[in-house]
């Protein structure tokens, strides 16, 4: 059996790209947080996702559980799986489960880093700490019947670059995941709206819109006073570099574009 790892820090990401990144590299297996998932289909192994507490969630991560672990390697048997693609927060953790489950050696290793861009890493780990998101690379339907209640996001369909459809991500909100920090929308727009009404020539700040469902875009309609005291596109410019220093230094968040709409 070839074994692949993909490991890196948590909430950066890897679950949400695991499908994706399989498809790529031609490994039909994945083994995420305790399940065993085939061509983006469940078909052994309980989610870490589903424990009550975070000790217990790493135990069934790395399969300390004996009955859990043989449950996945008879998967493995059975499925004849020739590829698989470990995923875990470390090159120390995804040794663990391949040494459990009784696999080999891992051949080849990757780093989130060298996958996703430091921004998508960042606001991954953002939407992690202010909404306690978890991503599980497999359908609603095989989510289990009594963690319903945690679903956050279902159905969320993943395609290849050739816009084959390969799987789905179901996002969760665990019981072990405890010390998110909630953000209102609102404080976003009272945050930009702040800003604005530190410029002379900006009469209103009408609308803030922030889409944090990938890169981190934040979309501002301002309105301007007539005449205008300094050049519009000077004023525009320091504007979004105001914003950006701003949500940067108080929410730890790197926005990728901020986008402003004029009217007058």
């Amino acid at each position: 059996m070839e074994i692949f790892a993909l490991s890196g820090p948590s909430g950066s990401g890897k679950s949400t790209i695991a499908l994706s990144f399989a498809h790529e590299k031609k490994i039909p297996a994945i083994i995420d947080d305790g399940l065993l998932i085939i061509n983006g289909q469940k078909v052994a192994g309980t989610s870490a996702k589903f424990e009550k507490n975070a000790v217990k969630a790493v135990k069934r991560a790395i399969f300390f559980d004996e009955d859990h672990a043989k449950e996945v390697r008879l998967a493995l048997t059975h499925y004849f799986i020739k590829r698989v693609l470990i995923i875990g927060t470390s090159e120390r953790m995804v040794k663990t489960i391949a040494k459990r489950l009784q696999i080999g050696e891992i051949k080849h290793y990757y780093r989130i880093e060298n996958i996703r861009s430091s921004k998508e890493i960042k606001i991954a780990q953002f939407i992690r700490k202010t909404e306690g998101k978890h991503v599980i690379p497999i359908p609603y339907k095989q989510v289990e019947q009594n963690f319903f209640k945690k679903v956050i996001q279902q159905g969320k369909e993943i395609f290849s670059k050739k816009k084959e459809r390969i799987g789905e991500n179901t996002i969760v909100r665990p019981d072990f995941h405890r010390n998110s920090i909630h953000i209102y929308k609102r404080a976003y727009r009272d945050m930009v709206t702040c800003i604005c009404y530190n410029y002379p020539d900006i009469k209103e700040c009408k609308s803030v819109q922030i889409n944090l469902d990938g890169p981190a875009i934040l979309h501002v309609t301002i309105t301007i006073r007539y005449p205008l005291k300094e050049n519009l596109a000077a004023m525009t410019k320091k504007l979004q570099e105001d914003i950006f220093q701003q949500f940067l230094a108080n929410l730890g968040l790197e926005l990728y574009s901020i986008r402003i709409r004029v009217e007058v």
